[in-house]
């Protein structure tokens, strides 16, 4: 729902403000409150009754109309009215009425806390009000049907909170009519026998109370027995062995994977770990650790050029592009002993070497390189299957040949003309890489900008920065078609009408990375998947079997290896230990970084995410020009920008774009982790001269920016005063 202007917003309140007034005013007025007391029920009991046998529709619809009024402005007295229905119109006839003018009433007081507060509740707790919202969107009918059964709730509470939530209006009134119909039976049977009542607690004792408690529990029952029918019926047609071999079956031997059999291991559980290819997956030996290595060769020959600015003549470096791939091979062979069958083991981690595929929700089928098979039975199994480089269809493609992430690591000839196939993270850090190398690089993208998911100010200086090294970008372009022309392989990309044919020796397909979810048993399991062709997972990571676990790019909703770890300690823990206590996975604090130069890291929300949820901030901005230890490095470019709740130093957000960007955050996400605010960093020392300092300075700027104005106005005044008088 989008927002009002603000005029129209400040004229909202204040009708709202202005009709609540002035019903309260005639409410005191007429002293309206004299008439919904017991005693005064009872009193003017032959009257309405005689009321009702005169104008029997006239009667019923102005007390309908009532009723509903009351409801919807939560005013007190309406167990009052819900007696008179009984004294007036019987049991079966003011049952009728109460029930639909209380499910009436409720709904628009729901309507009126959806469309007069929520924009102002979602703006400053939006985040807050996430988790609430998919519980709700998931599980809502349980619980509003548990508060309407249970008369302690206050109903006009229950309607101002529903009306916030994003539980539609049609459940919302359904829930309420069936849910409040129990106690409106007790409260209308109670009015038929309005001689007998002394006080209100003779129509809710004590015992009766207890029971619409016990029935109010009713629904969270029904939804654990729902469940566990549910559970059944999956697992049906499944034969549950007797025993099991292992606690934990770990497929996928990559961040998550890794992660995970570590846990189990440490906890003594006896787990597998299965991995089909190469230990340390994708990760290791495809994405971030060749990649930073690539990174690291080709900052070092920008800065051998540009030696020069530091007052060093003659400074000269020829690019061995061998030698350059050979170090990343290193830098692999190096890493991988962290993540070797060896330690594993060591560890206390079975490690096999084979095609998993999952045959029952118990059972798992390890195929080797030498054809022998063996079938492992798990009391739980966690699939971290990893991603592959996603390929677009684009005609030509396969017959010319493409790199990919994965093979890009093969080339041992730096390419003359280098065309790359994507603006994202992945191909950004690769593009610039290559150029920095010697190679022309062309660079495509379908996007209006690079890096859609950062602010358009962010992919202004990651864009300026690869042309600044020699990348030729291209938004707003479409690729098309690959062609070989005059034995020149080209790709032939169109913006808006035109065409244009770019020539390349090299294509490098950047455009992503695609879950593996096929070729080991989902499909046989029916374990179904997302609209992203993520394994569709809850918020415990299970799968349509509560005993499979999914993380990492599998599971998403990040592809980042500190998610897949991230996600890996709540599979482990909930597989292992979930019958006595389940843990969501908390998203709330995220960071991720893209390595180009300047370095983009980010936490929280950014501006363009702001805006689009509605969530009000405001900026503070430090620009690392003015940093000291950036001047004295040569690296004064980018800047720190903060986004935290307005008035207050709690940070909603941090985007940083320069040298160390990645690093820099780590403090921002401590603090948003443990609720630590910016007047906490403004407060911690901070070495000199370091690049930290910037979190210490913005944390300053918006301290300035919050300054008691009026305040430092007296104390200038006593300053003047205090030169002006005698020692």
């Amino acid at each position: 729902m989008g927002s009002l202007p603000r005029g129209l917003r400040w004229l909202r309140w204040l009708l709202l403000l202005l009709a609540l007034l002035g019903l309260w005013l005639a409410y005191r007025h007429w002293d309206l409150g004299q008439w919904l007391t017991l005693e005064r029920l009872k009193a003017s009991r032959d009257t309405l009754v005689g009321l009702y046998a005169s104008q029997p529709v006239q009667t019923a619809v102005v007390f309908f109309a009532v009723y509903v009024l009351a409801a919807a402005l939560s005013f007190p007295g309406a167990s009052i009215l819900t007696l008179a229905a009984g004294a007036m119109f019987g049991w079966a006839f003011g049952l009728v009425l109460v029930s639909f003018a209380s499910s009436v009433g409720a709904l628009l007081a729901f309507w009126v806390s959806r469309y007069l507060l929520r924009d102002f509740i979602v703006r400053r707790f939006g985040k807050l009000l996430q988790p609430i919202n998919e519980g709700l969107a998931k599980d809502g009918t349980f619980y509003l049907l548990t508060l309407r059964l249970v008369p302690l709730f206050p109903f006009w509470l229950i309607n101002l909170l529903m009306g916030l939530s994003t539980l539609g209006a049609r459940k919302f009134y359904v829930v309420s009519q069936i849910g409040m119909l129990v106690g409106t039976a007790v409260y209308v049977n109670a009015g038929t026998q309005l001689a007998a009542i002394d006080s209100m607690s003779d129509v809710l004792s004590a015992g009766l109370l207890g029971s619409l408690a016990l029935l109010g529990v009713f629904p969270l029952v029904a939804k654990f027995v729902v469940g566990a029918l549910q559970k059944r019926k999956v697992y049906a047609r499944w034969p549950r062995p007797a025993r099991f071999d292992r606690n934990l079956v770990v497929i996928g031997a990559g961040a998550g994977g890794l992660v995970s059999a570590y846990i189990a291991a440490a906890v003594k559980a006896k787990v597998t770990l299965i991995e089909g290819h190469k230990m340390g997956g994708d990760c290791l030996n495809y994405g971030c650790v060749p990649s930073k290595a690539l990174i690291r060769s080709a900052k070092a020959i920008k800065q051998v050029r540009q030696a020069h600015t530091l007052g060093i003549r003659q400074a000269q470096g020829e690019v061995d592009f061998a030698g350059v791939m050979q170090r990343v091979h290193e830098v692999i062979k190096a890493i991988e002993p962290h993540d070797s069958i060896e330690r594993y083991t060591r560890l206390g981690v079975e490690v096999l070497q084979g095609h998993a595929r999952i045959t029952s929700p118990w059972a798992v089928e390890v195929r080797r390189a030498d054809g022998s098979v063996q079938t492992l039975s798990t009391r739980s199994i966690v699939i971290a299957a990893g991603a592959s480089p996603l390929v677009p269809p684009i005609a030509g493609l396969e017959n010319t040949g493409f790199l990919t992430s994965d093979t890009v690591w093969g080339l041992t000839d730096l390419p003359k003309r280098l065309l790359v196939l994507g603006g994202g993270p992945i191909g950004c850090e690769l593009a610039q890489s290559f150029a920095r190398l010697g190679s022309e690089v062309t660079q495509v993208e379908m996007a209006p900008r690079l890096m859609m998911r950062e602010d358009p100010e962010v992919s202004d200086w990651v864009c300026a920065s690869l042309r600044s090294d020699g990348v030729k970008v291209l938004v707003g372009h479409q690729a098309v078609r690959v062609e070989v022309r005059d034995g020149e392989k080209c790709l032939i990309v169109r913006q808006g009408g035109a065409e244009l044919a770019i020539a390349f020796d090299q294509l490098l397909c950047a455009v992503g990375r695609s879950p593996r979810v096929t070729g080991y048993g989902l499909e046989e399991l029916g374990i179904a998947l997302t609209p992203r062709k993520t394994i569709e997972t809850n918020s415990f990571l299970q799968t349509l079997y509560p005993n499979i676990y999914a993380v990492g790019d599998v599971a998403g909703p990040f592809q980042f290896t500190h998610t897949a770890a991230h996600q890996a300690w709540y599979a482990a823990v909930n597989a292992l230990f979930g019958r006595f206590k389940r843990f969501k996975a908390d998203y709330s604090v995220i960071p991720w970084a893209t390595f180009t130069d300047p370095e983009v890291a980010r936490v929280g929300l950014s501006e363009t995410e702001a805006r689009e949820q509605g969530v009000a901030y405001e900026l503070t901005r430090y620009g690392l020009d003015d940093l000291d230890r950036a001047i004295v490095d040569g690296t004064a470019h980018g800047f720190v920008k903060v986004l935290t709740v307005p008035g207050k130093d709690k940070i909603l957000g941090v985007t940083i774009v320069g040298e160390h960007a990645g690093d820099l955050l780590a403090e921002y996400v401590l603090a948003m982790k443990h609720g630590l605010g910016l007047n906490k960093i403004l407060g911690t020392i901070h070495t000199y001269p370091t690049m930290s300092e910037a979190n210490k300075y913005a944390a300053g700027q918006w301290k300035r920016a919050h300054a008691p104005q009026r305040l430092l106005k007296w104390v200038e005044r006593y300053h003047a005063w205090e030169r002006a008088s005698r020692p």
